[in-house]
């Protein structure tokens, strides 16, 4: 007891900075580095003024929070799931859908790995769908000249956005995969655990993989063009596919009334480009960066989407959608 009074009282304390409002956000791991980056400078500006925290669940555990009320802000690696908006629906959550940067999920490997460069769609279904579960267990059943080896699997836990996208891309149903890999919701588990191992495959963020080039190789997707690696380029000029996404921030539309709320989300969707960016992630084109900021700004809540993932649409498509609640 005496020790948290004298905390409260301590002279030295920025009394400040204890009383100010707090921005709370929640959820993806892999929105988590452009959120803090953002939110770091946005606390700057503010001199303290404005407290935000920003935590890590995964983006299913971020929207159990968020649509319990007990966060202002869901960091979202893919969209709003029909059983989500059902629960937000159920306990009077409204919110606000706004894309603030896009992905590409990398395929990667160990660099001492010397015969795997590129893989098609079809290849990474066989190792990956549910029927490959103690199945496809080598690296010579996906080709016969690759190593008579253990596949050693890492990738997204059941609650990351991350899993829910790269199932429904390559299995073609979001959730559906093989369960004997090794699965974690935070990335830098997954990054670990691929560059230990010469017979390693696992998929992360490009981000995660960007910063760690060295520890990794990642896997080129063979599609209509050939191979294609994931870069900020290939994103942005659309040839990555079907592993490039948008990411998402779901905001609590009775939050947004509050003054810090509404200031944080304007601050993101107009100075967040830039940090974005030096978080190795793809920041959005100006003109959906100005579709959002009208969408906030006139009070447009809801999702563009159906309940469902849905790979290779552009942002401005989804914006332009008329939301669901």
């Amino acid at each position: 007891m005496l020790v948290a009074v004298c905390l409260l009282v301590w002279p030295g304390g920025d009394a400040a900075s204890e009383s100010a409002p707090i921005v709370k956000i929640d959820g993806s791991s892999t929105v988590y580095p452009p959120t803090e980056a953002v939110a770091e400078e946005f606390q700057k500006a503010h001199h303290g003024r404005i407290k935000v925290t920003v935590g890590i669940s995964g983006t299913g555990g971020g929207f159990k929070k968020f649509c319990r009320g007990e966060t202002d802000i869901s960091n979202a690696s893919r969209p709003i799931l029909k059983e989500e908006m059902e629960v937000c629906q159920k306990n009077g959550i409204s919110y606000y859908e706004l894309p603030i940067g896009f992905d590409a999920l990398t395929v990667a490997v160990s660099p001492k790995n010397t015969w795997a460069t590129a893989m098609t769609v079809e290849e990474l279904k066989k190792i990956w769908e549910p029927a490959a579960q103690n199945k496809i267990t080598k690296w010579n059943q996906i080709r016969p000249e690759w190593p008579d080896a253990s596949l050693v699997l890492f990738g997204a836990g059941s609650d990351s956005g991350t899993f829910d996208y790269f199932t429904e891309a390559i299995v073609g149903k979001a959730k559906s995969s093989r369960g004997d890999y090794t699965a974690s919701e935070d990335d830098n588990v997954l990054v670990q655990g691929i560059e230990r191992n010469v017979y390693s495959l696992g998929y992360i963020p490009f981000a995660y993989y960007a910063a760690q080039q060295k520890k990794l190789k990642a896997i080129a997707i063979v599609g209509k063009n050939g191979p294609v690696l994931p870069s900020h380029e290939t994103v942005k000029n659309g040839s990555y596919q079907p592993l490039s996404r948008p990411l998402f921030i779901y905001v609590n539309a009775a939050a947004a009334k509050r003054p810090e709320i509404r200031e944080f989300v304007e601050y993101y969707l107009t100075q967040g480009r830039e940090l974005i960016a030096e978080v190795r992630y793809v920041p959005l084109p100006d003109q959906a960066y100005a579709m959002a900021r009208e969408r906030f700004a006139k009070g447009v809540v809801g999702t563009g989407f159906g309940g469902e993932p849905e790979v290779g649409l552009p942002v401005e498509e989804i914006l332009r959608r008329s939301p669901k609640q």
